[in-house]
């Protein structure tokens, strides 16, 4: 099938109307319904809108290449819109698009159109077949040039010699399977052939695996590039020098990639975590490969977040029932306020930094990491190292695993059965909670005591400041041992009387989580996804005073939100205690924010002030430090 089978006069727009990405969106969906290829109009626009939300298809030389797989499609085909002014379409160049091509694909899309609409994007690489379509006048013009584009393709088509050994070789692959794939694969061999290098390139599309490399070219070749956002067989590669990096990479920066792979400057591929653990990576990465420091704790953060959403959730709900419902021997007790804080509290929140631990353990080490990282977790939680402690347990327990490998790998093959069911989890515990007992908890815990000795002999000497520090220590470690040490001194506060100290607290410690959910609502492309959903969570969770629930977010990008949210909290606290705010409640964020001064209406108002100034301070510095997050290109 011709890619013109697919585009017709009747789904080109010359000159396009549009001014924005949405409304070029809107315009060419619309030209495709019009065109009677769509049933749903909405559902393939929501489709389209879907895949930008991941990553923008604009991706670059003055090209957008928005698309769909979807059931909302009636029949495959392409409209093609073009504007001469250009439309900043967020391409990964920052440069105007001026070429638009719409790709509908059928959930059931046939081999034929699934090859047409893949060689569009291969044609899209070649400079002069772009400056044709810029030019030409007519909708004829246009035809013409695809019709005479395949035919020189069919022309030049040479099947490659299958002795590639000593070439440079790649793997391409998007999770779609259309555009990017096949566009990465061309800049690669285009730009090879400048440069003089041997090329092979195996395509991982929607119509399989094309071009597949054999055994005797990988153990030949100097490196093998791999630009992938999706599943690759990794296994192949095991010992080879592998440069791993997104799709969109090959596209943007083909030479480089080249150039280090004839070189061999490029890490031996040795296979860690599931396949499932690799793509949860790909999906955090930023621009380029990722640090494995961030990896590693981005697998730990993903596995806790439904502990921390549904156990604070539950926690928040308990509240309904009264700040003291939970406890027995409150005459508001209710049992099922009890249930809910044990469920959400004593189990939910207490797996947390265990689960944290035990899966940066995983990432780093495999399965056999996972066993030393719950219990080095565990050891932090129950000890008083808090959420640090974890991260330090995770870290521990993994990188001692690894080094257990290394130390019995030499052991004889007839014991290999015995490595992951008694020797690592054995000695991996051991190490890890060793380490934990007599190096990482005494000192936390130190910490903890004198930072608790130091608020207290600070007494009132300075209001102002020390609603400063309360309120910013909230925010430092989010449940942790610093923020459990402000908490501790504002119920001694409480007991003795003043009632000003937890107000800044509680506000302090309300901020993160509202804060972060607010700018995921103003800043969404500085979050991906699964952050976006998380933000939706963090206005329930700071409204409940569960500073937790900026864990996750902190976890993910330290460097940025946690001075965000440091200054936030620092700045709620100090003004509530210049209003002088006073509140009896030690727990439960906007459900006692009533009690406030004896219920004075106007304290209630300025109490509710300070946590919104704090609030969008944090969520202005986060959308300003924070930079756009592609996700996984397609």
């Amino acid at each position: 099938m011709r890619i013109t089978e697919l585009l017709t006069k009747k789904t080109m727009i010359l000159d396009l109307e549009s001014s924005s990405k949405d409304q070029v969106i809107n315009e060419l969906s619309e030209k495709l319904y019009s065109a009677g290829n769509l049933q749903d109009l909405k559902a393939f626009k929501e489709a389209i809108h879907a895949r930008e939300n991941e990553s923008t298809t604009g991706i670059g030389e003055g090209i957008a290449i928005p698309h769909a797989k979807t059931a909302a499609v009636k029949s495959p085909a392409i409209v093609f819109g073009r504007s001469e002014v250009g439309i900043d379409y967020q391409s990964l160049d920052g440069q105007p698009a001026h070429l638009f091509f719409m790709i509908a694909a059928t959930e059931g899309a046939n081999q034929t159109h699934l090859e047409a609409l893949s060689r569009l994007s291969s044609f899209l690489m070649d400079t002069e077949f772009r400056k044709g379509l810029l030019k030409a006048r007519t909708e004829e013009e246009v035809l013409q040039a695809f019709d005479q584009k395949e035919e020189e393709k069919e022309s030049e088509e040479v099947e490659e010699a299958n002795d590639a050994t000593g070439k440079i070789l790649a793997v391409t692959a998007c999770p779609t399977g259309i555009a990017h794939t096949y566009m990465a694969a061309d800049a690669l061999k285009a730009k090879a052939g400048e440069l003089g290098y041997g090329v092979k390139v195996e395509t991982n599309g929607s119509g399989g695996v094309k071009n597949r490399l054999t055994d005797e070219e990988i153990e030949k070749a100097p490196a093998i590039i791999v630009a992938a956002d999706t599943k690759v067989e990794m296994e192949r590669f095991k010992g080879k020098k592998v440069i791993e990096v997104p799709v969109a990479e090959a596209i943007r920066k083909p030479a480089d990639l080249l150039k280090q792979a004839a070189s061999g400057d490029a890490p031996i591929y040795k296979p860690s975590g599931s396949y499932e653990d690799q793509i949860s990576e790909k999906k955090n990465e930023r621009k380029g490969k990722q640090s494995p420091f961030y990896k590693h704790l981005m697998n730990g953060v993903s596995n806790m977040l439904p502990l921390v959403v549904g156990g604070g959730i539950l926690i928040a709900l308990s509240f309904i029932f009264g700040i003291n419902a939970a406890d027995p021997n409150d005459p508001s007790y209710n049992a099922f306020a009890a249930a809910l804080s044990t469920i959400g509290g004593g189990n939910a929140f207490a797996l947390m930094i265990p689960v944290l631990a035990g899966f940066i353990a995983m990432s780093i080490a495999d399965r056999p990491g996972l066993a030393p990282g719950l219990v080095g977790g565990l050891m932090a939680s129950t000890n008083g190292a808090g959420f640090l402690g974890g991260l330090i347990a995770g870290f521990l327990a993994g990188y001692a695993v690894l080094l257990l490998k290394k130390l019995f790998s030499g052991l004889p093959q007839s014991l290999e059965g015995l490595k992951p069911v008694l020797l690592y989890p054995l000695f991996g515990i051991f190490i890890t909670g060793i380490i934990m007992m007599y190096v990482v908890i005494e000192p936390v815990g130190a910490l903890n005591t004198g930072l608790e000795n130091w608020l207290s002999g600070m007494g009132t000497t300075n209001k102002l400041l020390l609603g400063l520090i309360l309120g910013g220590m909230m925010a430092v470690d989010m449940g942790g041992p610093i923020n459990k040490a402000a908490f501790t001194f504002g119920i001694a506060m409480i007991d003795a009387g003043n009632l000003t100290y937890h107000a800044a607290i509680m506000a302090g410690g309300m901020t993160p989580p509202l804060g972060l959910a607010l700018a995921t609502t103003l800043f969404k492309k500085r979050f991906n996804k699964t952050e976006r959903e998380a933000g939706k969570v963090a206005y329930v969770m700071g409204a409940s005073f569960i500073t937790e629930g900026a864990i996750p977010f902190a976890a993910a990008d330290p460097g940025r939100v946690i001075p965000s949210i440091i200054v936030g909290s620092s700045v709620a606290g100090a003004l509530t205690m210049l209003f002088n705010i006073a509140l009896p409640a030690p727990h439960g964020g906007a459900f006692v924010m009533w009690s406030v001064n004896n219920i004075s209406l106007s304290h209630i108002l300025l109490y509710i002030l300070a946590i919104v100034i704090g609030t969008v301070i944090t969520a202005l510095m986060v959308g300003i430090l924070k930079k756009s997050k592609p996700e996984v290109q397609a």
